[in-house]
């Protein structure tokens, strides 16, 4: 487990995912565990693009983009188990979402908790069961399946 959480702030995730503004959904690690889990956050403000138009008045994260959020996560969590393994620089790319669902609107001013537990990786494809929780809340489930591919640049 990494036991400092401020090990993974913003800066080290920048380093692991090719995310960024405004496509980076994952602010925090909060803990992980190589090639078994992981804990984030992301923090939904006014200011996320989104909002504009999604929806004037009541403004709500678009389901996809909590999906992304839950699978950048995942990326998190491969990239941390991939260099416990090896050296390899490699981006994760998602291959499958299987089934995600949704329990309840995330909107501004919402902290979500993504975690993922890692079930298997064979033959270079990760498979992780995740979950979205804001204030202990269940928000959203989904399955995702990831791949690497090295990092030519």
């Amino acid at each position: 487990m990494i036991e400092n959480p401020s090990a993974i702030d913003i800066r080290k995730i920048l380093e692991m995912l090719p995310h960024r503004y405004p496509f980076l959904l994952v602010d925090r690690v909060l803990e992980c565990v190589p090639s078994e889990s992981i804990k984030a956050i992301k923090n939904v403000t006014i200011n996320e693009p989104f909002f504009m138009g999604h929806f004037p008045g009541r403004p709500v994260m678009p389901g996809v983009l909590l999906l992304e959020a839950m699978a950048q996560s995942t990326g998190v969590l491969a990239y941390l188990s991939d260099q416990a393994k090896n050296d390899t620089r490699s981006i994760y790319y998602l291959v499958g979402v299987d089934k995600a669902r949704f329990r309840r609107p995330v909107g501004p001013g919402d902290q979500v908790i993504l975690a993922a537990r890692l079930q298997r990786c064979i033959r270079g494809i990760y498979k992780f069961e995740t979950t979205a929780h804001v204030n202990d809340e269940l928000v959203a489930v989904a399955d995702f399946m990831t791949t690497a591919m090295e990092d030519s640049a």
